[in-house]
């Protein structure tokens, strides 16, 4: 399973009565994968894997499935209690998805053989890859992430700490390990094209876009120029738009996705509200991310 491209994570749709909207996601994912995502990963941190159901997770990866049909890989989020983590990790594996985003485990830290313990016993509940996320409470050091990255099923390291100096031991680390030529890195920050230069740098090329979800003509144009390394196109994006980007996301917790529906929404798809414990963004942020778009619209000539 190999990913090149933008890496798609859709929001989740929510009807008016709260509920799953499976047609509203299919049409969102659809035009993502229209637009040249390079994977699709549903039901993952932009799609409140937090506030989902095990059988909403189950329901969200048969759609996302069923509409890329093949197209482009298609991974759905574990994560949580162990035990949780299987029964999602088997329920994503039954609605047919090539593999699994493996969320740390709930709150509790663990010693650096915990962290390998639960990876072990998560990819034990089926035969599906899984790209372990470093986030939270996972934090690896460069000996636990090479031993991770030697299991059977482990294909990938997506990383959402920031911590340059010690992704870049760890994947130092990882290349060391004979058989790990395959093995995966990925950029997993909010707004990663901030720091895609970067992670770039170490040897980790691949980023997901929370950007892709709502404006893919944006997201690809920055792809493309840091694939040619046009500096002004990546400078002036990143100085007129990623950069007051994070700049809104950072002003309210939970901007990091509730921004991204707002965006969806704003690009003509009502994908409804966030739930409980994040909020919906206020009519001024709507305001400032809709100018925003447009703005960045125009640099990339969309």
């Amino acid at each position: 399973m190999k990913f090149q491209g933008v890496l798609f994570f859709p929001v989740t749709p929510f009807a008016a009565d709260g509920s799953l909207d499976e047609e509203r996601l299919a049409q969102h994912i659809a035009g993502g994968v229209a637009a040249g995502a390079g994977g699709v990963f549903v039901a993952c941190g932009t799609g409140e894997f937090h506030a989902l159901t095990p059988d909403e997770i189950e329901r969200a990866t048969r759609v996302a499935v069923e509409t890329t049909a093949g197209r482009v890989p298609v991974l759905a989020a574990a994560g949580g209690p162990t035990p949780v983590a299987r029964d999602q990790a088997a329920r994503v594996a039954r609605a047919g998805a090539d593999g699994i985003l493996l969320l740390p485990p709930y709150l509790v830290t663990a010693p650096q053989q915990g962290l390998v313990r639960y990876v072990e016993e998560v990819t034990a509940a089926s035969e599906l890859p899984v790209i372990f996320y470093q986030r939270g409470t996972a934090r690896l050091t460069e000996r636990t992430a090479a031993e991770i990255a030697a299991l059977p099923r482990v294909v990938g390291l997506k990383d959402g700490l920031g911590d340059i100096e010690r992704m870049h031991r760890i994947v130092r680390a990882v290349r060391a390990v004979p058989g790990t030529e395959d093995f995966q890195f990925f950029n997993g920050l909010p707004t990663a094209e901030m720091t895609a230069p970067a992670y770039q740098g170490i040897g980790v090329p691949l980023y997901s876009s929370a950007v892709f979800a709502f404006a893919p003509e944006i997201a690809l144009a920055f792809h493309r120029a840091l694939a040619a390394g046009d500096r002004p196109l990546l400078d002036t994006l990143l100085d007129e738009f990623y950069g007051p980007l994070v700049q809104l996301r950072d002003e309210v917790p939970g901007y990091a996705v509730a921004l991204v529906k707002a965006g969806v929404a704003l690009r003509g798809l009502d994908v409804g509200g966030v739930r409980a414990p994040l909020v919906d963004p206020a009519p001024e942020h709507i305001a400032r991310l809709s100018k925003l778009i447009d703005h960045g619209l125009e640099v990339v000539g969309a």
